[in-house]
Order: C-alpha cells, then structure tokens, then sequence
C-alpha cells in the first residue's frame, strides 16, 4: 500500500508540475476542468445519483466552467465571491446542523457547484498569473495538513469535531498554524515579498489555514454521512480526487480573491 501511495504521489506531481509549467492556456483549462468534472462525478456518487446521473452532473460542470473560461473577467470574481459566502456563511452552519444529501437533492447539487466550479476558476487565475502563485497557495494546504498530522499525533488530546472526524484535535489545528505561519514567513522571503502589514500577513495565512481545515471537516462530514470512507478509488492508494483537494476548495478560491483584491 505505501509503494503504491508513492507511485501516485509522484505521478500526481509530475502530471501537476507539466500542466502547470509547460501547458498553454488552453491546455492548462481543460486539465483543471478534467479535474472538476471527475470532482462532479465523486460528488454526484456520494449523494448516491445512479451512474448515468453523475456522468449527467460532471457534464454540467463541465459545461459551466467553459461559460466562465470564455468571461474570465466576469465570471471568476463572481465565482470566487459565491465560494467566500459558501464557506464562511453557509458551511459554519451545514457543519454545526449535519445537513445531509439525499439524491436528487437541489440543495446538493448547487453545493457541489459552488464547490468545484470556482475551485476551477482560482486554479486556472492563479496560474495564469504565475504558476508559483497557485503552487505556494496549494503548498500552504499541504503545510497545514502535514503539520495538523504530526503535531496531533504528537500532542493531540481533545477532539476537533468528534462526530465527524475523530481523529483530528484541537492541538493538530495548532500545529497547522503554526506551520503555516513558519512557511508564510519563509515563503515570503524566497519571493522576496515585504508585507505591507506583518499582522495583517499573518492573519491572512491564519484565515486562509482556517478555512483549509474547514474544508477538510466538511468533505469528511459528507463521506461519513455517505457511509464512505473515500471519495472514489480513482486514486491507487490516496482514494478520490475530492480527498487529496478537499482542503483546496475552500482555500484557493478565497486566496484567489483575495490576491485579485489586492491587485485591484
């Protein structure tokens, strides 16, 4: 089983790395759609929608993300905007009620939407800006995972979100912080990077992990519900797609739009 987590660790990075590197624009859109619609499917799956209603649904992305690829200007700060009030509004609240999915529910399709649709969307505009933008937004998920890991298997003694996934601690989130915060600093330095604000840089880096773990909660909380333990096996050994970008969706969209904020 580890071997063959690392074998597609590694061609997951070496595919990730091409795309993001090599590929024209164009090309680079229809890899990240590739994703959001293999997204859809696992998504459709665990609302449990028979097997031609989720090809139907992966469609339906699909179809949406080439409307916003024709109006960037348009529709992705639209989009990364519907994202922020999706995970700062409505997920606080789906995750303190256990809102479950049944199949055909409207509610659960217009999540699974506002989830993949502008995930696409901050992944191709962060590219397209520089391609070390969306890799360092990408990074600090992975920094906070790794850290939250080692710092709860470590430390960890009182439960985050028991009911819904056991094993993460309140110590793990303080590990993620202060990993996160660590690489912020670091990363801001080989960028040569001088926030106008270390306070406010460090409170971005902290929302942003936040948000990250919100994520993750809320993924395992619809797995659960679906009585799954991965997404999907399109992944030897690392499940679905939606398991390895869980935390991605709901951060790269708010550092998305943040970045266009600032920029603006």
């Amino acid at each position: 089983m580890l071997k063959t987590r690392i074998v597609t660790a590694l061609a997951l990075l070496a595919g990730f790395l091409i795309v993001l590197f090599l590929l024209p624009r164009p090309g680079v859109a229809a890899a990240f759609a590739l994703v959001a619609g293999l997204m859809a499917w696992e998504w459709a799956g665990l609302m449990r929608v028979d097997p031609g209603g989720r090809w139907l649904y992966a469609g339906v992305i699909l179809v949406s993300c080439l409307a916003a690829y024709n109006q960037p200007d348009f529709a992705f700060p639209r989009l990364w905007w519907a994202s922020a009030a999706f995970w700062l509004l409505l997920v606080p609240i789906w995750l303190w009620r256990r809102w479950r999915m049944d199949s055909n529910d409207l509610a659960g399709y217009l999540a699974g939407w506002v989830l993949i649709v502008p995930t696409w969307a901050a992944m191709l505009g962060l590219q397209e800006r520089n391609p070390w933008m969306l890799f360092a937004a990408m990074a600090l998920v992975w920094i906070a995972d790794i850290a939250a890991y080692f710092a709860g298997r470590a430390w960890g003694r009182h439960k985050l979100a028991p009911s819904i996934s056991p094993g993460k601690t309140w110590e793990g989130v303080g590990g993620a912080a202060a990993g996160v915060l660590i690489y912020g600093v670091a990363a801001a330095q080989v960028a040569g990077y001088t926030p106008p604000s270390i306070a406010g840089w460090a409170l971005l880096l902290l929302g942003l992990t936040a948000v990250s773990i919100m994520g993750d909660l809320f993924e395992s909380m619809i797995k659960r519900q679906a009585g799954v333990k991965d997404s999907s096996n399109l992944l030897p050994g690392h499940g679905g797609l939606l398991d390895r970008l869980d935390s991605q969706t709901s951060t790269l969209p708010l550092a998305a739009l943040v970045l266009a904020w600032l920029s603006s």
